[in-house]
């Protein structure tokens, strides 16, 4: 049986509540054994520590571990990344490709949001799971690998299962052991743990100050819900930190920027660029969107008009006729933009005319990208452009993200 503590140090798990003991638990009773783990839980609760965590307890654990998020990867190579592919098997395969299945041979493959992949795809991961064959993209010859499989998701895949959007012989075989994460709500005794060593992190490797948190703030941080679990509590402690350099975090701190920064009371004003009651992050993502596809309006309606014979025929006259040329069939909107906050989480009016449409649309893509944890299905539909147009962008923009693979 492997030491619980152990586990703790080795992955760096924090807490001790009955719902993070249980976790443990589970580690230890799968991870010596070679077989595939579905772990399971809400975005931000630390899945992939989970996932890192078995394969250090594992046999496997001098091998390597690859990491793959299933969601960053376009359907249209998904496979090729996996499996990897034969020169010449598709335009731009200049060269034959090892897969990740074949780069975590011997070792364990970490398969996040496998949810996400498509039906096609599901068919040869189970292939992969049952007797460790595949075939890179574009060649016949059978390949094998020996692989331990880890797979997580935020979904739930029995549904998925019900709707036709996941292969119920592959969820059978991958639910065959689940380690489920509670949400950060279902285990706030452990937040007290979280604080201590996320501030202590922080502060050592930025050399600040630190003077802790009043008992007052940890309990009112106790109250609030955490819809962006661990991921969304780690960050809020970075930010009070650094706005509060070298004072105790009281509890009128946390009271400000959790709870009154998360929540725009501001009545039913029409005019707002962001829909109330909404977290920080999401609120920011909408304001940035819109403001983009507000300058991309402006910009084609300004071309239009330029075209127009009307404003052919006004020769030399100003730009600012052209608000008179509409008036009264379109509708501008002044001042759309009013709002500023001195947190930063809007954008300030006075600088929106520094920032060009290019620079605009290129931190909307990242931080919509962002805010997805990379899944780029659900940042192109959040942006409103299809995934071909996104994957242009990401490219023309430099923002391919890596995939990561630990040894």
């Amino acid at each position: 049986m492997i030491d619980i503590q152990k586990i703790k140090k080795q992955s760096g798990i924090i807490g001790n509540s009955d719902e993070i003991v249980q976790v443990l638990e589970m580690i230890c009773q799968v991870a010596p054994v070679n077989i595939s783990v579905l772990i399971s839980g809400e975005s931000g609760v630390g899945k992939e520590i989970v996932a890192k965590a078995i394969h250090k307890s594992s046999k496997r654990s001098n091998q390597s571990l690859v990491v793959v998020n299933c969601g960053a990867i376009p359907e249209g190579i998904i496979e090729s990344e996996l499996f990897g592919h034969k020169k010449g098997s598709f335009t731009g395969a200049g060269n034959d490709k090892k897969g990740y299945f074949e780069e975590a041979n011997k070792g364990t493959i970490f398969l996040d949001e496998i949810g996400e992949t498509p039906l096609d795809t599901q068919v040869k991961l189970l292939r992969v799971l049952e007797n460790g064959e595949f075939m890179r993209v574009g060649e016949a010859k059978t390949r094998k690998t020996d692989v331990r499989l880890i797979a997580a998701t935020n979904k739930d895949l029995h549904q998925m299962v019900n709707n036709g959007e996941f292969r119920q012989d592959l969820y059978f075989r991958l639910k065959t052991v689940t380690v489920s994460l509670p949400p950060l709500r279902k285990r706030t005794q452990d937040i007290s743990a979280f604080v201590e060593r996320f501030s202590l992190e922080f502060t050592r490797s930025n050399d600040l100050r630190y003077r802790g948190f009043a008992p007052e703030a940890i309990r009112l941080m106790k109250r609030y819900d955490w819809p962006g679990n661990v991921r969304e509590l780690k960050h809020f402690i970075e930010k009070i930190i650094v706005l509060n350099k070298g004072e105790r975090i009281s509890v009128e701190n946390v009271q400000k920027e959790l709870f009154d920064s998360n929540t725009i009371n501001t009545g039913k004003n029409s005019a707002l660029p962001v829909i109330v009651d909404k977290t920080t992050n999401k609120a920011e993502i909408d304001l940035i969107l819109r403001q983009l596809f507000m300058l991309k309006q402006d910009t084609e309606l300004i071309q239009k008009l330029i075209l127009n014979s009307k404003v052919s025929n006004r020769g030399s006259e100003s730009i600012k006729d052209i608000g008179e040329i509409v008036k009264g069939n379109i509708s501008i909107p002044e001042k759309s933009m009013e709002i500023i906050e001195e947190n930063g989480y809007f954008i300030n009016n006075s600088a929106i005319g520094d920032i060009s449409i290019k620079e605009l649309e290129k931190e909307a893509i990242i931080r919509t990208l962002k805010y997805f944890n990379n899944n780029r299905r659900k940042t192109a539909r959040s942006l409103g452009v299809s995934e071909r147009t996104l994957y242009r962008k990401i490219d023309e923009y430099g923002l391919e993200p890596k995939i990561k693979i630990n040894n």
